[in-house]
């Protein structure tokens, strides 16, 4: 009996393959802009608040903070929070998690949108499950439940104590002298700090579309990261929109955010616009709560090998007879592929026609979700909601309200991907074709900024490293790292998320590794007496050529993909991709490298640097 439950999906002819190939490159180059990220506004300026301004808390006096500590973590989201728990695990306790929300969170504190709820498998993405004791009510949390979790999660492990909320970092310097980094703040502060760490995750800061005239609409603009319920009405736990009665709304973007926001617009605005460039690949939920007698069967170490599992079945391959444990869209094409296998008696491939075959399936699959826009009674309306692009060109969501929408009369959707966005807006409302649409309010689910250049995307003016080097300066045609989490002539400061090192499909537990590491290499340097460490040059540049000599070469794949952050909007010449330069044999290839590095003990490739000790007296 097999193990693997397929999904049903059309059959793709080689003569169909070829015509949708067409097709979807014919979809990419409509969309194609040439400013490419240069598209989308700041949230600086006239728009600083929509980053800035923290609607939810009100912002507590203190005094600004002066003194010495080991670490400065920058941010307090799962990342920032992580990096806390692995640094207090390896005897760092002196630290402080600095961020300018007002709560533990990071993207859980800020976004409170009707509707959202997390796009992966909550028992994998959402993190110290089997260290807290805590079961998700539901595959995919609502996102206040999330939010909750990182509250205990601060709360168990005892971070709260070394947070600094409603500050905003402005400065790192490095002093040579003292062997300390100045952390400069927006609340006057100057901390001292032997180390930083930067773990401010990938979705920190909004960014808006450059539409001509977005200065000039009157009416109501707010960013679904900052969700105004005193406009809407409702609230984050009961998002009843009631005060949208009389309203008219547009939201521009139909990525996995405006996918979960469409369907409560739909229920309570008078009227809804759905300005759409690029349709997302939306499959059915089937959000079911988690049982809890099964839960409380699971074996220790359960959670690691349910992230290990989705990790092979998103990014990599399921092995002959592996499971798909998380079963939805993120796995669908690896677990159909296992099962023709399988089928086929496991029938020894090379990895070109491996790949064909995934090929194949990815046309399938998106032949799948395609014929799920036809619930849409309108043909047109249906053609323009149906993705013509490969699997993981854009995120992919999973909803089962979306399109429904659209067959109600005060829901319209606007297709800008011919003219590649609105034509303008007026003081009245937004132009597309020629054609005035008058509006009440304008929400931009406009997405975060990912893939932009470093000061744009992190938001703090000044990175100095020995010599005043600044990190933009250094990085500007790319990252020059070792293991991803150090930099030569950055001493004892760290990286997080998507530099020079691993990705796993989880975020969380990208971040809980990194942090470990971070950990070793900080407590280590403390036992030894160390005031400085950072890498060796000709380290780092081996460790780059080896990256890059094992690099698996994705190009090809993410040129032909239509215009989004995952592929930096279409521009072929930027030097930074969302997921950086990962390890191309694989994540537990490189944490399995990490872990014999640490067991070694060498401290292999960095440079420690020591207080002089003075000389005995004659």
């Amino acid at each position: 009996m097999s193990i693997y439950k397929p999904t049903v999906c059309p059959e793709v002819t080689p003569e169909q393959k070829v015509a949708l190939h067409a097709k979807y490159l014919a979809e990419r180059d409509r969309r194609l802009k040439k400013d490419h990220n240069d598209q989308y506004v700041p949230a600086s300026g006239k728009w600083k608040d929509i980053y800035e301004v923290d609607p939810y808390t009100p912002v507590a006096p203190r005094d600004a903070i002066t003194g010495e500590t080991d670490c400065v973590i920058l941010g307090a989201g799962y990342c920032g929070m992580m990096v806390a728990h692995q640094l207090k695990k390896a005897g760092i306790t002196q630290f402080y998690n600095v961020d300018h929300g007002g709560n533990f969170g990071g993207t859980w504190y800020w976004n409170r949108y009707p509707g959202i709820q997390c796009d992966n498998d909550s028992l994998v993405y959402m993190p110290l499950l089997e260290e807290t004791g805590y079961m998700p009510s539901k595959k995919f949390a609502d996102g206040y439940e999330i939010h909750d979790h990182c509250q205990m999660i601060a709360d168990q492990f005892g971070l709260r104590e070394n947070a600094l909320f409603h500050t905003l970092i402005e400065s790192l310097k490095w002093n040579a002298e003292t062997n300390r980094w100045h952390v400069g703040t927006n609340r006057g502060d100057d901390i001292k700090a032997r180390f930083v760490v930067l773990a401010m995750g990938p979705l920190n800061k909004p960014k808006l579309p450059g539409i001509p005239g977005l200065d000039q609409f009157k009416g109501k603009v707010f960013h679904t990261a900052r969700w105004d319920y005193d406009y809407t009405g409702g609230e984050w736990r009961n998002p009843a929109l009631t005060k949208l009665a009389d309203k008219r709304v547009a939201i521009i973007g139909t990525g996995a955010t405006a996918v979960q926001v469409v369907p409560y617009l739909a229920k309570y605005a008078a009227q809804t616009y759905v300005v759409q460039r690029t349709p997302s690949t939306i499959d059915v939920r089937n959000n079911r709560p988690i049982d809890a007698d099964w839960y409380a069967s699971q074996e220790p170490g359960w959670q690691e090998a349910r992230i290990r599992n989705f990790h092979h079945a998103a990014m990599e391959r399921l092995a002959p007879g592996e499971p798909d444990l998380v079963e939805d869209i993120w796995t669908e094409i690896a677990k159909n592929v296992n099962a023709e296998l399988e089928a086929e008696g496991w029938p020894e491939e090379t990895a070109e026609q491996f790949f064909a075959r995934r090929e194949t399936m990815d046309y399938r699959v998106m032949e799948r979700l395609r014929a799920r826009c036809d619930i849409v009674k309108d043909p047109a309306t249906a053609e323009a909601l149906k993705p013509y692009y490969r699997y993981l060109c854009k995120r992919p969501a999973s909803n089962d309200d979306f399109y429904p929408c659209f067959n109600q009369d005060n829901v319209t959707l606007i297709d800008v991907a011919e003219t590649q966005g609105l034509e303008r807006l007026t003081e009245n409302g937004f132009v597309h074709n020629g054609v005035e649409y008058e509006i009440d309010c304008l929400i931009l689910a406009s997405g975060y900024e990912v893939t932009n250049d470093l000061d744009r995307r992190w938001g703090i003016k000044t990175i100095e490293g020995e010599g005043g080097l600044s990190i933009y300066d250094y990085w500007r045609d790319g990252f020059q790292t070792y293991q991803g989490m150090t930099a030569y002539r950055f001493p004892n400061m760290f990286f997080t998320g998507f530099t020079q090192a691993g990705a796993n499909s989880s975020n969380s537990k990208t971040f809980i590794d990194q942090g470990f590491h971070i950990g070793y290499i900080a407590s280590e340097a403390l036992k030894r007496g160390a005031v400085r460490i950072e890498p060796d040059a000709q380290a780092q540049e081996d460790y780059i050529t080896l990256l890059r000599s094992i690099a698996v070469d994705t190009s090809s794949f993410a040129n032909e993909c239509t215009p989004s952050y995952f592929n930096n909007e279409g521009d072929q010449k930027k030097k930074r991709g969302i997921f950086g330069e990962p390890w191309g044999h694989g994540y537990y290839a490189f944490t399995d490298m990490l872990a014999a590095w640490r067991e070694a003990g060498e401290l292999e490739g960095l440079n420690l640097s020591f207080e002089p000790v003075a000389e005995p007296a004659e």
